[in-house]
């Protein structure tokens, strides 16, 4: 009888032990997370000076130009209408499937257009955050053919992996409003769609850095998740700067101008200023997200790159 109150007193007072502990990893997480979201909203600010200082906006001509061509060819393949002159089952086939094609094509480029722009120009953000990085701590990067076909590899490879993750989170939470709410887009859920693109977003840039680390992709995945505050935070303004409610035609199409000169220069205006801004959002996010990781790392301490050569004595 002893014994059974002896083992019911032990498992009482590991109880009121193991509650205070894992309040108390609960309550660090959640400080580590506030932490790390202000470092990445922090190294924004500190990004835009830098890239002021040392004109790093001069590279916004690349992402400004690819920009308007994905946009553009997204939007002829989403207005494009193709003929139905079948008249055969086979024909009546073919036609749905090129239909479907284009209408996959069309979405692609219009929403993951921000993905597309991280895995096209990896080989530029590389640069750039190799120069940031110089900047910061004096590692110097050697060019290396192989290491650029290396970063378009890893663009490739990371675009990929979180627009399928992306992609497979959106399906659970449309079915969850769907099943739940009866309407996806009157659900408060879909709310949460906004969050896993901010952190994928940001996962992104940070992977150019935990590249030149000689991170795998696994290890570059758990070190985002270990930092998911500077990944919410890269992403998120990211994201909103580089939004797709740009409507290009009218940078283009003057044909508006007689009728009303005051409205056409409003919205030519509008979103010229937009485009600007979607434009400078990678550059941006890049300085920033090199930033962040040199604030909560050192990169001077950490790189291991083969080919980095540290010019600090």
């Amino acid at each position: 009888m002893e014994n059974g109150e002896l083992k019911i007193e032990k498992k009482r007072r590991l109880n009121t032990i193991e509650v205070p502990f894992q309040s108390g990893i609960i309550l660090n997480l959640s400080m580590r997370f506030i932490r790390n979201l202000f470092i990445g909203y922090k190294a924004y600010i500190k990004a835009f000076r830098l890239i002021v200082d040392y004109k790093l906006y001069l590279y916004i001509i690349f992402p400004a130009i690819l920009m308007l061509g994905i946009y553009q060819l997204g939007f002829m393949i989403h207005l494009h209408e193709p003929k139905a002159t079948a008249t055969s089952m086979n024909g009546i086939i073919w036609y749905l499937i090129k239909l479907l094609f284009e209408i996959l094509i069309a979405t692609t480029l219009m929403r993951f257009a921000k993905y597309l722009v991280v895995i096209l120009l990896a080989p530029l953000f590389s640069k750039i955050s190799q120069k940031v990085e110089f900047i910061l701590t004096g590692n110097r990067y050697r060019f290396n053919f192989t290491q650029l076909v290396n970063d378009i590899k890893r663009g490739l490879k990371i675009g990929v992996r979180n627009i399928m993750w992306e992609v497979f989170f959106f399906t659970i939470i449309f079915l969850i409003g769907v099943i739940g709410w009866g309407d996806f887009s009157s659900s408060p859920v879909r709310h949460v769609l906004f969050f896993i693109s901010f952190y994928y977003y940001g996962f992104s840039f940070m992977d150019y850095i935990h590249e030149r680390l000689q991170m795998n992709v696994q290890e570059s995945t758990q070190l985002a998740r270990e930092n998911r505050g500077i990944a919410l935070s890269i992403g998120s303004v990211y994201s909103i700067l580089i939004w797709n409610f740009i409507d290009l035609n009218t940078l283009f199409d003057w044909s508006g101008f007689g009728a009303d000169p005051g409205q056409f220069l409003l919205t030519f205006t509008s979103n010229l200023g937009l485009w600007f801004c979607a434009s400078f959002a990678p550059i941006w996010a890049i300085v920033a997200a090199t930033i962040a990781m040199h604030d909560i790392l050192d990169l001077k301490a950490h790189a291991r790159d083969a080919f980095a050569e540290n010019t600090l004595k």
